[in-house]
């Protein structure tokens, strides 16, 4: 079903919804976006993960582009819960963007100027229906995290993901569901569009964000549940090797959630199987999301 789209200021239908082929963003790859969830919760109805923190980024990312936003963040996330309300879905997954439009053509987009829209739309399981039990096939990637200093990795921007697109590509290709990338010195960085979590010895590691890696607002809210559970988390430099010698390993973001990997470079990880820390941060992360169990203040109901 196609939903109305929130378009600089005012929802507009879906196939209205457009932009010109000259806009600098198609061209040159300049915006900066976000996505984010809202559930169906059993307490407090629909309601938008961790909304605001996923908007602090979005205006950090325009910043660090010098891409000044015409909304402020309480006016994006009033029209985050405007649009998902909107939409009627109880489930959704939410994308704000904002992008350089029609103006002068080159590299220099400080002339063009900024639009901003909303989407919603039905999103299911990102890495497959069975991943959240079973797990899923990685591959190391061929290609590399960009290096520090060569783009803002804290910025969630459209051009980034071009690294991130051909990772991609190469683990379909090659018969896995997904990839993971090495930084510039052969450490671990990320997936394409997730951050990665090992297991070892009832330990979590996780590459730290000064390895330029996206700092993820799932990744945050996974730390935040395994320090309260009593499990440390250190992060760091992690060589490669670790992926093949761990207990357990597993993905987070806002489209994976916390998705095991049960096998890398077809190296089985622990038994194969969805490992028992990794069920353990699940089920936390479903006890928030699915029956609205928010000690935090994570969530934001869509009404009342």
């Amino acid at each position: 079903m196609e939903h109305d789209i929130w378009f600089n200021g005012k929802f507009v239908p879906f196939k209205d919804a457009k932009i010109h082929i000259l806009s600098h963003v198609i061209h040159y790859g300049s915006s900066v976006f976000e996505g984010i969830r809202a559930y169906s919760t059993e307490k407090k109805g629909t309601a938008i993960f961790r909304l605001s923190e996923h908007m602090r980024r979005m205006v950090d990312s325009a910043t660090l582009y010098r891409m000044q936003l015409p909304y402020d963040q309480a006016a994006l996330e009033r029209a985050a819960i405007q649009t998902v309300s909107r939409s009627g879905l109880s489930d959704s997954y939410i994308r704000p963007i904002a992008f350089r439009g029609v103006g002068e053509m080159g590299v220099n987009p400080l002339n063009n100027p900024v639009e901003t829209a909303i989407v919603v739309f039905e999103w299911g399981p990102y890495l497959g229906p069975d991943a959240l039990e079973y797990g899923i096939d990685v591959q190391v990637a061929s290609w590399n995290r960009f290096a520090p200093n060569t783009l803002p990795s804290l910025a969630k921007a459209g051009g980034n993901y071009i690294n991130a697109s051909l990772v991609k590509m190469d683990a379909v290709v090659n018969g896995y569901k997904e990839g993971i990338m090495l930084t510039t010195d052969g450490y671990l960085a990320e997936g394409s569009g997730e951050n990665l979590f090992v297991v070892r010895d009832g330990t979590i590691y996780t590459p730290s964000t000064n390895l330029s890696i996206l700092p993820g607002i799932t990744r945050s809210s996974v730390i935040q549940l395994a320090e309260d559970a009593g499990i440390t988390v250190k992060e760091g430099r992690i060589p490669r090797e670790v992926l093949y010698i761990a207990d357990e390993l597993f993905f987070t973001g806002t489209a994976a959630e916390i998705t095991p990997i049960r096998s890398v470079d077809k190296y089985t990880i622990g038994n194969g199987k969805r490992g028992p820390v990794t069920h353990k941060l699940q089920k936390a992360f479903l006890d928030i999301v699915e029956r609205g169990n928010d000690p935090y203040g994570w969530l934001t109901p869509v009404s009342g």
